[in-house]
């Protein structure tokens, strides 16, 4: 099994590609890169974003899994955090929400994606947006500095769940709250499933039990933990069938594994 720092290398890797392609191409990719995956169709996770306020066509990768902005309860004003910024699509729609008293932070990893985002930020002008180069486990943000994060299908991807949502309540202030959209699982994925480093790379097999995924959240130290929204996401035959046998593939529709988007909010005591 690949440790946690091969998990990241390759999740950077992936995204470093991905920040040089189209919303189109990534999203009729099984991963978002060019895994030599199956021309099957896997666009089930992304929601529409182009008809929300702030929305810039050039931040939108197609990458995400939810609307975690729209949930997030933010107002004008407010610091927000994007953990996993990408290109900044997220960052763009909060900022037009906070308004120029407000202060948005984008964190990613992947430094193809902090400098497509900082460029974008740059050609339009906002001197209130910003983007860090940091891992999600050991944020680069000081302690009590957000009113509100954010985070858009990422989280399933830190290898140590328990530590990216320390950090996530250490960086909120008293009384903040955050909306994160992600991908949870109702029953187990296989072993060879989970293995697939592609499925990995699109949030599907680093993915765990909802109830483990919340329990992650109420042990950090959240309260008022509420689903906001679900919605079921099905993969392709096409894409299952690159780490599964056809029985495996039978196994698994009869075991009747669900696979989730979900955007959970919580605050901080």
């Amino acid at each position: 099994m690949p440790t946690d720092q091969d998990l990241k290398e390759m999740v950077k890797e992936r995204y470093g590609v991905i920040a040089n392609q189209s919303k189109q191409r990534n999203q009729s990719s099984c991963c978002g890169s060019t895994c030599g995956c199956s021309d099957a169709e896997y666009s089930d996770m992304a929601e529409d974003y182009s008809k929300l306020p702030g929305y810039v066509r050039e931040a939108d990768l197609g990458l995400g899994c939810g609307l975690p902005t729209e949930f997030a309860q933010m107002k004008p004003g407010d610091v927000v955090v994007d953990l996993g910024s990408g290109a900044g699509n997220d960052c763009f729609v909060a900022r037009s929400i906070v308004g120029e008293k407000g202060r948005v932070i984008g964190i990613d990893m992947t430094e193809a994606m902090i400098e497509k985002a900082t460029d974008t930020a740059k050609k339009l002008g906002f001197t209130n947006v910003e983007f860090r180069l940091g891992d999600i486990e050991n944020l680069p943000v000081a302690d009590g500095t957000a009113d509100v994060v954010v985070s858009n299908c990422v989280m399933n991807l830190v290898p140590d769940k328990n530590k990216a949502f320390g950090e996530t309540f250490r960086i909120l202030r008293s009384g903040g709250h955050f909306s994160i959209a992600d991908i949870v699982l109702d029953g187990e994925l296989p072993d060879n499933l989970r293995r697939e480093a592609a499925l990995y790379a699109g949030c599907v097999s680093g993915a765990v039990k909802r109830s483990e995924y919340l329990d992650v959240i109420r042990n950090a130290g959240f309260r008022n933990i509420t689903v906001q929204k679900e919605r079921k996401t099905e993969i392709p035959d096409e894409i299952l069938t690159q780490a599964m046998t056809e029985p495996q593939l039978q196994e698994f529709k009869q075991n009747q594994i669900g696979i989730f988007s979900i955007t959970v909010y919580a605050d901080k005591p």
